[in-house]
């Protein structure tokens, strides 16, 4: 996979088969669309190009929402894009100035002179351009004028998945973490860097990695107990973890949430490396306990839940 980061310096596209959209946590539905793309692709002995935008546009076009929580991260986006053979990848700047292009401008100014569309590939409720005046209709229009074909996947074929990224974004903040990867169609996933910690879990025989998320947009399931996996390089390795306060510690319910896993049979040292935390089951709220035995006490039941959980979907 290509990527391009803007318009300038494309080159040329053999038979471009586009599609536009931000295509947060890249699901079911938005995967739908991704297979559509490739089959046409490959029909014309053409190009698969994806027309994303970095910021995410309602963060330019309404920056006093600072609620905006995404499934995905701009790097975790990518990568999950390149497992679905697209040949181009354009991750536009979305700005102030390009939120004002109108719906036909958009069309002739990029998929046209810049993309050289020959087939464009959208949702059935796709809406584009200033105030989203480019619908359908205005698409099929403007596509007799420039030569090109619009495709739309219908509300049935993406209504047979039933899914969008608001469904998953509501189904972590309730904890729902098998619901959001069946919608995914893979783990939920949070990428961060490991940092120093208190060390307290080392002396309960609970060592943690203390995971560190930069992004503020980046959504975070409820706190509680979590089944996770951690990719460190290119080893997976199995675990639990914690999201919260760490209220018997702290004391405090207001305090700064903390992602802490905990390995099972891992003893390497990993502080400042990058890690990929995979999300497979919500275990339990997170609780205060009256003193770090009870608190020990509980972390080995829940390994021992946990252990026996990956037994069951991984033997």
């Amino acid at each position: 996979m290509r990527i391009f980061k803007g318009i300038d310096d494309l080159g040329v596209f053999k038979n471009s088969v586009v599609t536009i959209g931000t295509f947060d946590g890249v699901h079911l539905g938005h995967q739908k669309i991704l297979t559509r793309l490739s089959d046409r692709a490959k029909e014309i002995a053409g190009e698969s190009i994806l027309f994303t935008f970095y910021p995410h546009p309602r963060m330019i076009v309404f920056p006093e929402n600072h609620n905006l929580k995404l499934l995905q991260t701009i790097d975790e986006k990518v990568d999950s894009l390149d497992t679905f053979g697209l040949d181009n990848l354009i991750i536009y700047p979305f700005t102030k100035e390009f939120s004002r292009l109108t719906a036909f401008e958009f069309v002739r100014d990029i998929l046209v002179e810049k993309l050289k569309v020959k087939t464009l590939v959208i949702g059935y409720d796709h809406q584009f351009g200033r105030n989203r005046e480019g619908d359908l209709d205005f698409l099929k229009e403007t596509a007799k004028i420039f030569d090109f074909v619009v495709e739309e996947i219908s509300a049935e074929e993406v209504q047979e998945v039933n899914v969008s990224s608001t469904k998953i974004r509501k189904s972590l903040q309730n904890g729902n973490i098998e619901q959001a990867n069946e919608f995914m169609g893979r783990p939920f996933i949070c990428t961060g860097n490991v940092v120093e910690g208190l060390k307290l879990g080392r002396k309960m025989g609970f060592p943690t990695l203390n995971v560190s998320i930069e992004n503020e947009h980046k959504i975070l399931p409820i706190d509680g107990v979590y089944a996770v996996q951690v990719r460190i390089g290119e080893s997976l390795h199995e675990g639990m973890m914690n999201i919260g306060g760490n209220p018997t510690v702290n004391h405090d319910i207001s305090a700064d949430k903390k992602l802490e896993v905990h390995l099972f049979d891992f003893n390497e040292n990993v502080y400042g490396r990058e890690v990929t935390v995979l999300f497979h089951k919500f275990i339990r709220d997170e609780k205060t306990f009256s003193n770090l035995e009870e608190l020990k006490s509980q972390l080995s039941q829940d390994e021992n839940e946990v252990r026996n959980f990956f037994k069951r979907v991984i033997p």
